[in-house]
């Protein structure tokens, strides 16, 4: 049987892609900081399908802690087949008033940590010849977010990294997808501080966690660099860039976003 490894596994988008491989019958390793949904999940998922499910307990924003999984998963000689980096969190509010050291986790988690595991699991995957690693970027990483500014560089980051090494790889049995999904009924609004009167808690513009993860793997079984999931709307935003001017856009963004 294959094996996923898959980072903020405990809730949203990371939980739906548990779910969804459980049911696929794909083992899984689960990792964020959250003990206690973890095991719970693992639980529920190993009642549900014939798998075996490993939980590593993990605070990605510390150092080394990439090494320190990787090494977990060598030292019990399991063959990661999927990777599937989906941890990150953003941080809602006017840069120069948010807390610098909130700021430089979040770099370390959305893009360190990524790119640690990212190159530690891909040189295993080449050596093997074959494997699949999705990054979960977000239609933020196509265009700069005022008061989400540091979140949105670092998808950004994502993005592009993201459809370098797909291209690196081109020709072999290695596929790379960055997945930008847009707003998404998960918690990131609640983490990421958002005012309580914003829009998007208003679940009729939300797409749910598990449409996100079905179109990601119909994205990565067709071989695709990335994939924009979430309907017609989020293609615009996307593609906005191409037929608007940058600083009309980020003003239209601005006032979107003011508290």
């Amino acid at each position: 049987m294959k094996t996923a490894l898959i980072t903020g596994a405990s809730s949203g988008i990371g939980t739906a892609f548990a779910q969804e491989l459980a049911m696929r019958q794909i083992n899984l390793i689960l990792v964020a900081r959250s003990q206690d949904k973890l095991y719970q999940l693992a639980e529920q998922l190993q009642h549900q399908a014939p798998i075996k499910v490993e939980v590593i307990v993990q605070d990605l924003t510390e150092q080394q802690a990439a090494k320190q999984i990787y090494d977990i998963v060598e030292e019990k000689e399991i063959s990661v087949d999927f990777l599937i980096n989906n941890a990150g969190f953003g941080d809602y509010g006017e840069f120069a008033q948010r807390e610098l050291p909130r700021q430089v986790e979040m770099i370390q988690l959305n893009i360190v940590a990524l790119v640690e595991l990212t190159h530690l699991f891909l040189l295993k995957m080449q050596q093997r010849g074959a494997g699949n690693i999705i990054n979960v970027a977000s239609i933020a990483g196509f265009l700069p977010l005022p008061y989400l500014s540091v979140y949105a560089a670092t998808k950004a980051f994502v993005l592009s990294f993201s459809e370098a090494l797909w291209a690196e790889n081109q020709g072999t049995d290695i596929n790379i997808l960055a997945l930008c999904p847009g707003p998404t009924d998960s918690n990131f609004f609640k983490v990421a501080d958002f005012p309580e009167g914003f829009s998007y808690k208003d679940n009729d513009v939300l797409t749910s966690a598990k449409e996100v993860v079905k179109d990601a793997l119909e994205a990565l079984k067709k071989k695709k660099s990335n994939i924009v999931s979430g309907g017609l709307s989020n293609q615009f935003i996307v593609n906005s860039s191409r037929f608007l001017p940058r600083e009309l856009l980020v003003n239209l963004i601005e006032k979107r976003f003011r508290d």
